[in-house]
């Protein structure tokens, strides 16, 4: 044992008190010492140890399990399971880590009735693991969801299945939720009959629907949902679903204000896809019933297809090019989209977009977020394009190759003229040199 080094020299039993009084000071710093370099890990709080784990892939949450039996314990709270995403995929087919079929099995098995918010991500294109999803939705018997999300980041996937499989195992969860608030399935055989029987049982409490790219649906499936779910707020889904009758039902009074409308305009074969006109009069009901919608659009058409679109006055608020886009187009948006809040522009070619770009500035007073990839503008419309905006302008991404020196202005100028109408510091964005 350490003895004290400071000893009072006018008495010895004085020297001995003082001596052993720091010999115990000392002993609990050690102890206190060794308690840092090595936690009790077993004895940390349940709620911190639910927190980590609710971060972690399902086998590192089972291999953490094992380590004690109060991570143990944590492992099959039910507060761990609320919110859970199985991701599938064959070995043969993907290098990435999928859930193992053993841990769904005891997950199905312990926390079925847990679960409230899943969602499935199939990340390779193989049949085998949509069947595999499919299979585990036809055993959620036991289950209330409240959210569901079927994800294929690769295809064909989902469709692949016959449909018969599909839809079998998807009103198994349809009909035994009751209180589903959030349906997001892209890429599957949903039909119209299915979407039948997800209002049938959930008309009272879903609140968003995201569908897309499932062809089986038809305009009438979709104004089925509309008509009985008053309370949806958020609906992404394809042009092609998109129907005046579909904008006068989510504008009745029975029907709540929507908060988010997203529709995806989409063509994979030039001049094989022939779009359909909304009426300007169904818009105008839609917006007269939700005033404060978002409607994003997102076009990914080739130019020979825009015929039908930006003829008239669209309230659309964020609106993304996909692919390249002419000039006659974007001057037609300035012209008919006074609610326009986003643009973004991935390609336009070799003209310079000076014109287009100054009517956009003038009539879409709450423009506050501008992308643009490969155009072409002259700095000084440049300039005068954001001095137009003005502050207004929180996002403004442009690249570097967009923009094309003039008398007036040159790339080293326009950093310093930009910043100046920004009210911020500007640089164009730089694209990268690897």
């Amino acid at each position: 044992m350490k003895r004290g080094r400071k000893t009072n020299e006018a008495d010895s039993s004085s020297s001995e008190e003082t001596t052993e009084k720091e010999s115990k000071r000392h002993k609990v710093v050690d102890e206190k010492a060794i308690a840092v370099q090595s936690p009790d890990w077993a004895n940390l709080l349940q709620d911190i140890i639910l927190q980590v784990f609710q971060y972690l892939p399902l086998l590192d949450r089972a291999h953490a399990s094992q380590v004690c039996r109060s991570w143990n314990q944590v492992f099959h709270m039910p507060d761990l399971w609320r919110c859970f995403e199985f991701e599938l995929n064959q070995p043969a087919t993907s290098y990435l880590r999928a859930t193992h079929p053993e841990l769904i099995k005891q997950i199905i098995k312990r926390h079925s009735n847990h679960l409230q918010y899943v969602s499935f991500k199939v990340v390779d294109s193989s049949k085998e693991s949509a069947e595999a999803a499919c299979d585990i939705l036809s055993q959620l018997v036991n289950c209330s969801l409240k959210t569901l999300g079927l994800i294929s980041t690769a295809r064909p996937s989902f469709m692949d299945l016959p449909k018969s499989h599909f839809i079998s195992a998807l009103t198994v969860v349809f009909v035994n939720s009751k209180s589903l608030s959030s349906l997001k399935i892209d890429d599957t055989p949903v039909d119209d009959p299915s979407l039948k029987v997800l209002v049938a049982n959930n008309s009272d409490t879903l609140k968003l629907l995201k569908m897309s790219s499932c062809p089986h649906v038809s305009p009438a499936g979709i104004l089925c949902v509309a008509d009985q779910c008053h309370g949806l707020r958020e609906l992404a889904l394809n042009y092609h679903l998109l129907s005046d009758e579909l904008l006068l039902a989510l504008s009745s009074e029975k029907h709540v204000r929507l908060e988010h409308l997203r529709i995806d305009v989409v063509s994979e074969n030039p001049g094989q896809t022939q779009f359909h006109t909304i009426q300007k009069s169904s818009w105008d009901a839609f917006i007269k019933h939700s005033p404060k919608v978002n409607l994003v659009m997102y076009f990914f058409l080739y130019e020979e297809e825009f015929d039908p679109f930006f003829r008239y006055e669209i309230p659309v608020t964020h609106l993304y090019f996909g692919r390249s886009v002419s000039k006659d187009v974007l001057g037609r948006v300035g012209m008919t989209c006074p609610r326009l809040v986003e643009l973004v522009v991935c390609a336009n070619g070799l003209r310079p977009l000076d014109e287009e770009l100054i009517r956009i500035a003038e009539r879409c007073k709450y423009l506050s977020a501008v992308g643009l990839g490969e155009c072409e503008v002259s700095c000084s419309a440049f300039v005068e394009f954001v001095k137009m905006c003005g502050g207004r302008l929180s996002q403004l991404s442009i690249m570097e190759e967009v923009l094309i020196p003039d008398q007036k202005y040159s790339l080293e100028q326009i950093h310093w003229e930009v910043s100046k109408h920004l009210g911020r510091v500007w640089f164009p964005d730089m694209m990268p040199t690897w």
